[in-house]
Order: C-alpha cells, then sequence, then structure tokens
C-alpha cells in the first residue's frame, strides 16, 4: 500500500549522507554501508499539526517519511536503523529502486525510561510495487498517535500473515494450544500486534539456528540432544502461531 501524501506536507529536502553519519555515530563498516547501496536521502514529507491539521498526540508530535532511492536491489536495514536513530521522530519509508517503490517502517515510542531517547522495534516491509501504482488517502484519524497506528497496521498485519502462513502443518511434532484464551471480540492493539510479529519471528530465527548445529554435528548423543531442543522450539512456535491465528483481525 501507498499513501497519497497531502500536498501540503511536501518537504522536498535532500539529506547529506554524512548529516546521517554525524547524528547517528555512524561506523567505518556504516559508512561504507551507505555508500555501497544508498544512492540518496530525501526528507520528502512532514505530517504534522500545521500541514494537515491534526493535533499531536502525547507520544506523537510529527510524522516524517522519508524517501530513501537505493544503488542495489536490496537494502541493508541497518541503514533505516541509522536514519531512524538520527531522526529523534517516527520515520516512514519509500524506498526506490529501478522504477520500483516499496514502504517500510519500524514503530517508534519514546522511552519509558527517558523520554529524550527513542525505543526502535523491528522493520515491516511492503511488498515492491511499480512507482506509478495508484495511491490511497490517508486513514482518518483523530491525533498524530492514531494516525500513525492506521499508517503502519497494514504492513504489520500484511507481514504478521507471511510469517503465520509460513510454518507448515506437521512444524511441530506435538502441536499444542495457545497459552491462554483469546477473545475475537477484542482485537490486540498495534504494539501488541508488533510484539507477537517480532516474538516469531525472533522464534523462527532460533529454530534455523538449532536446525544448523544439529546439521553440523555427528556425535550421535549431542544430535539427540539438539534434536529435543529443536523439537520444543518447534513447538513453541506452534502456540505463538496458534495464538496469533486466533486474535487476527477479522476480514469479514
Amino acid at each position: 500500500m501507498l499513501y497519497d501524501w497531502p500536498r501540503a506536507t511536501a518537504f522536498g529536502r535532500v539529506i547529506p549522507k554524512n548529516k546521517i553519519y554525524e547524528h547517528a555515530g555512524a561506523s567505518t563498516t556504516l559508512k561504507d554501508l551507505f555508500v555501497r547501496e544508498v544512492d540518496q536521502i530525501i526528507w520528502a514529507h512532514k505530517l504534522a499539526q500545521e500541514t494537515i491539521n491534526l493535533p499531536a498526540s502525547k507520544s506523537v508530535s510529527e510524522i516524517q517519511v522519508f524517501r530513501v532511492s537505493q544503488r542495489q536491489s536490496s537494502l541493508d536495514l541497518d541503514a533505516l536503523r541509522a536514519i531512524d536513530r538520527a531522526i529523534p521522530f517516527p520515520l516512514l519509508f519509500e524506498l526506490t529502486h529501478s522504477g520500483r517503490i516499496k514502504f517500510v517502517a519500524a514503530y517508534k515510542r519514546p522511552s519509558e525510561a527517558d523520554s529524550s531517547k527513542w525505543v526502535l522495534g523491528d522493520y515491516f516491509e511492503g511488498e515492491w510495487q511499480p512507482e506509478e501504482t495508484p495511491r490511497v488517502p490517508l486513514p482518518v484519524a483523530l491525533n498524530m498517535g492514531a494516525l500513525y497506528e492506521l499508517l503502519l497496521s497494514p504492513l504489520v498485519e500484511e507481514q504478521a500473515a507471511k510469517l503465520l502462513s509460513k510454518p507448515a502443518a506437521g512444524f511441530a511434532e506435538d502441536p499444542q494450544a495457545p497459552f491462554g484464551p483469546v477473545s475475537s471480540d477484542e482485537p490486540l492493539s498495534l504494539e501488541a500486534r508488533i510484539a507477537h510479529a517480532e516474538a516469531v519471528k525472533a522464534k523462527t530465527r532460533e529454530i534455523e539456528r538449532i536446525k544448523t548445529r544439529l546439521a553440523r554435528e555427528k556425535q550421535f548423543n549431542k544430535r539427540v540432544a539438539i534434536n529435543a531442543e529443536l523439537r520444543t522450539a518447534k513447538q513453541e512456535l506452534e502456540r505463538l502461531v496458534s495464538a496469533g491465528a486466533a486474535s487476527a483481525p477479522s476480514t469479514e
């Protein structure tokens, strides 16, 4: 999904890479990544009370839209993390390459321990689309915080659906029920959905690491122990998947 940003929000300022380096405390490795993979960074739009007539919320006063043109077909997410660290507002990214575009964002909120710092979650990515793909109007919201959640929700739901669809039947040898009852009458908040998607992603990565260890191990007794560890991890993933399916927003 691509949004039709209102004309009043247009900012159009090119951000020099060295400014990102300065504010993000970039290492030589990160600078090399930017040189290799990032062509240009444009601060494309500013969503704020003065541009879209929405009041700020406690956690979101403004939302910035950055357009990043890539030199290559793929982009290391560390580049986006560096930009997010450099800019003290929630960011939405439009990545472009070879006439294609995709929407990417991570949920970003002020730290509860230190309101001057920000907590950044995992990135959620849309699909690549032609740049001329029709855009949709911004969702209706009462304040900037609500708008931020509504803009992120389709990304989170799309990626969560992909994660939940990957584990096939038989992925766990002993499927378990969800950890607790989930009522479809009480949809999960955006933060809860993001936390669940991140938990599924982390558990999937853990399973892949265990599989790699198992493939390398030659001793029978150690393979037995790793197999047991793998079986437990698969069962935990099955629980997460079951819980996610039970709490998924209805499409009816």
